[in-house]
């Protein structure tokens, strides 16, 4: 392995010569290398549910309300597809790989304001749960609007026999749920800045370039193939485009 990529204890982390607990492996001298730890699919879906999420709320505020709507089929397709990629996707995006215990996404907010090296790979153990607190409450959020966007004359046929009362619920979960999804984005956000701050983890990086330093005895993450992440996305799509046309 060239120098380049192999390299010592990453700035920022360094706790003195013994690392973090005194133990050698943690030392200055352990050799680490940059490992790609995101797909570009994964990145891509982030990045684009930012920014749909703020494209609906600016066309709601200036009630452009054929754009809201528009953002919200986008936004389903998108977390639908997210939901296929957490099965059948690279290892880092599978649920069943980044979902920890409940008991160890407690034990590591206890060590939140230790200063430690950062060997995660993927999502730490809280963080995998803030992900799907987060998917949960735009998946909800998404559905409810589509349901209460639609009119009299583009209802579909589930839309036709629901009770009165079922519709002034949805309707109000739409509220509400964004209001939830506020402060389940506060703290994803303010969960990024302790890291960096305190623990001196950059977790926005890896989102954007998909590559962070990892020692160089971790094995890489298996990513999935492009090609998948087509078919997933395309049933998405499908998938999206059909649960609008019943609603």
């Amino acid at each position: 392995m060239s120098s380049q990529n192999r390299q010592p204890y990453p700035s920022g982390q360094h706790r003195g010569d013994d690392g973090r607990s005194g133990s050698p492996a943690f030392g200055v001298d352990r050799p680490w290398r940059a490992v790609r730890v995101w797909d570009f699919s994964t990145r891509a879906f982030h990045w684009l549910m930012v920014v749909l999420v703020v494209a609906a709320y600016i066309s709601w505020r200036a009630n452009w309300m054929d754009l809201h709507a528009l953002c919200g089929d986008a936004l389903l397709a998108l977390l639908l597809f997210r939901l296929g990629w957490g099965v059948v996707g690279s290892d880092t995006a599978r649920f069943g790989r980044f979902l920890a215990s409940p008991r160890a996404a407690f034990s590591h907010l206890a060590h939140l304001f230790r200063r430690e090296p950062d060997t995660q790979c993927g999502h730490n153990p809280a963080g995998g749960w803030v992900v799907v607190l987060l998917l949960v409450l735009l998946l909800a959020q998404t559905i409810s609007g589509i349901v209460m966007n639609n009119d009299v004359a583009d209802e579909g046929p589930l839309t036709q026999i629901m009770p009165v009362w079922l519709a002034n619920l949805v309707t109000d979960m739409h509220v509400y749920l964004w209001d939830a999804l506020l402060v389940a984005v506060g703290l994803h956000l303010a969960a990024i800045f302790t890291y960096a701050v305190v623990k001196g983890h950059n977790l926005l990086r890896p989102m954007i370039t998909g590559v962070k330093p990892l020692p160089a005895d971790q094995p890489a993450p298996r990513m999935a193939r492009a090609a998948l992440a087509f078919l997933v996305l395309g049933a998405s799509v499908v998938a999206a485009a059909l649960f609008a046309s019943l609603i």
